[in-house]
């Protein structure tokens, strides 16, 4: 037998008839003619004992039935996943940034915090103040109220009123949030706030919602905006405006030094332990509290410091 013979006898995609092969032309180039047959012999014993091991080396012991196209339903599997992933993240994540609810269990309360509130808008409908002066956290009386008053330039919350008065006939610590809008100048937006939203000493600074950037604006064009909108309400309140949002976008769009001299006000939620490494006054810690007077959630938030320090960040007469 030659090796041109012996290589018409094995199976193309086979491991050891190969290495046989090559073990029998190494034999012919050195002249020992003789190995050959031995060399067959051995190719067929070592297939017969080893092709059972090794199925996938031996294609000839598996099942010569065609095999399902089985490639092809997992790309349809992953891609009906991608789909999915991103018509969540599109309809329910992207439009509310962080604000979404936890799929289950309660909501972390952080310790170490004595001071502790809540914010509320129209979306807690309308609040029995009566239940909600006695309402405790984690054994803690309730000590601050803050209230969405406006939008944008042209949208007043529907509760705001009703809402920031009974907070200080309750005798809650208030405060009035502006929730920031990229369809309006900075200028707009603050002389909006300051029309409909009238501070007295006692009450909190004025707070900026800030949660979202224009797509066609840079940050450094955005960032400009932002210390406007602050600049003409510090202007008339003689305070420093609070920025309310969440840690990431703090770093990653108000990172500038200039904004350092802000208080803070962090959304972060369902850990046990603030992330964000800066300074800060206010952490909402979750969405989904509850307390009797308010159906339905209600965001939760500590004061990081005593009750004596978030009387001295009121406004003053």
């Amino acid at each position: 037998m030659s090796c041109a013979s012996l290589r018409n006898s094995l199976t193309l995609s086979s491991f050891i008839p190969h290495l046989s092969f090559e073990l029998c032309s190494l034999a012919e180039r050195s002249g020992a003619r003789t190995l050959i047959p031995h060399l067959s012999s051995l190719n067929s014993q070592l297939s017969t004992l080893i092709s059972p091991m090794f199925p996938h080396f031996y294609p000839y012991h598996r099942s010569r039935r065609p095999r399902p196209r089985r490639y092809l339903w997992w790309l349809v599997a992953i891609g009906v996943i991608v789909l999915y992933v991103w018509g969540f993240n599109s309809f329910f994540v992207s439009p509310t940034g962080f604000r979404w609810r936890a799929l289950y269990g309660d909501p972390n309360y952080p310790e170490g915090y004595e001071i502790h509130g809540i914010d509320i808008s129209h979306h807690q409908g309308k609040i029995d103040w009566d239940k909600l002066r006695t309402a405790m956290i984690q054994r803690s009386p309730l000590r601050f109220v803050i209230i969405k008053s406006t939008e944008g330039a042209s949208i007043l919350d529907d509760n705001f009123k009703e809402n920031f008065y009974q907070a200080r006939e309750t005798g809650f610590t208030r405060g009035a949030y502006h929730f920031w809008s990229n369809k309006s100048s900075a200028r707009e937006q603050a002389e909006y706030f300051l029309k409909n939203v009238s501070l007295e000493p006692g009450d909190l600074p004025p707070v900026l919602d800030v949660e979202s950037i224009p797509q066609n604006m840079s940050v450094e064009d955005f960032q400009k905006e932002i210390l406007t909108w602050l600049r003409i309400v510090e202007d008339r309140y003689h305070v420093k405006p609070m920025i309310y949002t969440y840690y990431k976008f703090k770093e990653q769009y108000l990172s500038d030094p200039v904004f350092d001299d802000y208080p803070y006000w962090i959304a972060h939620y369902y850990v046990s332990k603030m992330e964000y490494t800066g300074k800060w006054k206010f952490w909402q810690h979750t969405d989904a509290g509850r307390l009797p007077g308010i159906d339905g959630f209600v965001d939760f938030n500590v004061y990081n410091g005593s009750y004596y320090d978030l009387q001295q960040l009121c406004i003053k007469e």
